[in-house]
C-alpha cells in the first residue's frame, strides 16, 4: 500500500477516513432493497435455464434473406414442436438461428427439422440437431449445489482456523449476499443460466473471499491488543483498516472488471452468444456484487457481530468517557487561557496609569464622586488621614507608615503636596 501524500497515502494514515462502519444501517437498507427486488424476482419470474439443465431438442442453421424469429416460432409450432425459443446469433464469421424447444420424441423430432428445411430453404448438411435429455441437466444441477455447499463449508472451517468464527460468519453473510444478488439478477434480466454461468458463479465467489479476507487480515493487524492498549473502539479500528484497504479494492475490482467487461461487451458483439458470453456475464454481475459487499457489507457485520462481546462493550464505554474527559478538558484550558489573557489586559492597564499615562476613566454620576487624577492638588487633610493612598511606584501604603518611613521619594512625594519639606525628628516647630 502506498504511503506518500496522495489519496491512498492519506486513508492509509487516517488523515481521512470514510466512516462506513458507523453507517452499517444504510448498507443495510440498501442491500435489503436489492435482496428483496431479487427474491421477488426469483418468485415471480423464475430462472432462465438453458436446455443443459431442463432438457429438450436444439436446431441450429444459417439465417436466410426470408428467416424471422415469428416465423420460426410459427413452423415449429405448426410441427408438433410446441412452445420454442428462437436466438439469433450473427458476427463476422456466421449468422445463424438457434430453436430451443421441450423434449421432443425422435419422430416430432424429424417433422421440425424437415418443417425448416422446406419453409427457410435451407439444406439437410447444414441443419444441425441436438437432443439433450432432462437427466442430464438434473445431474448437473446436483452435482453444481454439492459443489456450492462444500465450498461455503470449506470456508467458514479455513476462516474460523485463520482468523476467528466471527470473521467467518461475516464472510459468509457477504457470500450468501453475492450469490442472491446475482441469481436475482439474472431471474430479473431473464438471463440464460448455462453450465458456464454455474463455473462463474462459484469463480466470482473466490474472488468475493479474496477482497474479504485482504480487508479482515487488516483489521486483525490494527484490533491486535485493542483491548489493552484502549486507543480506540472495535469499530473505529475496523473502520480505519477498511479505508486503509479501500483504494485497493477498488483498484482490484477495476484491474479484474476491464478484461471481463472487454469479453462480454466487445467479444460477444463479435463472437455472438455462446460459452464466452455467458462465463463473462456472470463474472462481470459478481465481481461488482463482491466487491460492494466486502466494503459495505462483511467488515460492518464483523463490526456489530464483535461489539456485543462485553469486553468489547466496556472497551467502547470507556473510550467514550476519555473522549468526553478530553473534550471538558479542551474548554477548561480554553477558558482559563481566556481569563488569563483578560488578566494580562487589566494589569497593563494599571501599569499604564501607574507611570503618569492619562487612561480614561468613567464619568462620575455627579462631581462630588470625581476622585483626584494625576496632577491634581491633593488637601493636606487627605495626606494625614489614614486612607490608603499609592506611591510613586503604584505600591498601596498608609499616611501612618509614611510618617514612620520617610524616603527620598516620601519627601519628594510630600513636596509635590504641601510644598514644604517635613520636619526632621527632634526640631522645634517655628512659631508664625
Amino acid at each position: 500500500m502506498a504511503r506518500g501524500g496522495g489519496i491512498a497515502g492519506r486513508l492509509y494514515r487516517g488523515d481521512v477516513s470514510i466512516n462506513f462502519v458507523s453507517r452499517q444501517r444504510l448498507w443495510y437498507a440498501i442491500s435489503g432493497l436489492i435482496l428483496l427486488i431479487s427474491v421477488i424476482a426469483l418468485l415471480v419470474r423464475g430462472l432462465n435455464f438453458s436446455i443443459e439443465f431442463k432438457g429438450g431438442s436444439s436446431f441450429t442453421f444459417p439465417a436466410t434473406t426470408s428467416t424471422s424469429q415469428n416465423a420460426i416460432s410459427r413452423v415449429v409450432t405448426s410441427a408438433g414442436g410446441g412452445d420454442s425459443t428462437v436466438q439469433y446469433a450473427s458476427n463476422a464469421l456466421i449468422h445463424q438461428w438457434t430453436v430451443q424447444t421441450g423434449t421432443l420424441t425422435s419422430a416430432v423430432t424429424q417433422n421440425v427439422a424437415a418443417a425448416l428445411e422446406q419453409a427457410f430453404h435451407i439444406t439437410n448438411s447444414n441443419m444441425n440437431i441436438e437432443l439433450v435429455g432432462p437427466t442430464w441437466g438434473s445431474q448437473i444441477t446436483t452435482k453444481a449445489l454439492e459443489a456450492l455447499i462444500i465450498f461455503l463449508i470449506v470456508i467458514v472451517i479455513y476462516l474460523s482456523i485463520a482468523f476467528e468464527w466471527r470473521m467467518a460468519v461475516a464472510a459468509f453473510v457477504a457470500l450468501m449476499h453475492d450469490i442472491l444478488i446475482t441469481v436475482g439478477i439474472y431471474a430479473l434480466t431473464g438471463f440464460e443460466v448455462s453450465p458456464t454461468s454455474v463455473i462463474g458463479l462459484l469463480t466470482i465467489l473466490g474472488y468475493s473471499l479474496y477482497d474479504t479476507v485482504v480487508v479482515f487480515d487488516k483489521v486483525r493487524e490494527n484490533t491486535a491488543g485493542l483491548l489493552t492498549t484502549q486507543k480506540s473502539t472495535y469499530s473505529d479500528a475496523a473502520n480505519l483498516a477498511l479505508n486503509q484497504t479501500l483504494v485497493r479494492s477498488i483498484n482490484t475490482s477495476v484491474t479484474a472488471l476491464l478484461p471481463v467487461a472487454s469479453i462480454l461487451f466487445v467479444g460477444a458483439g463479435l463472437l455472438g452468444a455462446g460459452t464466452l458470453k455467458d462465463l463473462a456475464l456472470v463474472l462481470f454481475v459478481g465481481m461488482l456484487s463482491g466487491t460492494y459487499s466486502s466494503i459495505f457489507i462483511a467488515t460492518p457485520v464483523l463490526a456489530d457481530l464483535k461489539e456485543r462481546d462485553p469486553r468489547y462493550q466496556d472497551l467502547a464505554a470507556k473510550v467514550s468517557r476519555r473522549l468526553a474527559g478530553g473534550r471538558a478538558g479542551q474548554r477548561a484550558t480554553t477558558a482559563a487561557s481566556a481569563t488569563a489573557t483578560s488578566a494580562t489586559a487589566t494589569s497593563a492597564t494599571a501599569t499604564s496609569a501607574t507611570a503618569g499615562i492619562d487612561v480614561p476613566r468613567p464619568a462620575a454620576d455627579d462631581a462630588g464622586d470625581a476622585g483626584p487624577r494625576p496632577g491634581d492638588d491633593i488637601p493636606q487633610d487627605d495626606i494625614a488621614s489614614d486612607d490608603i493612598a499609592q506611591d510613586d511606584d503604584g505600591i498601596a501604603v498608609s499616611a501612618a507608615a509614611r510618617s514612620r518611613d520617610t524616603t527620598p521619594r516620601q519627601v519628594s512625594r510630600q513636596q509635590r503636596v504641601t510644598g514644604s519639606a517635613p520636619r526632621r525628628p527632634g526640631a522645634k516647630k517655628k512659631r508664625r
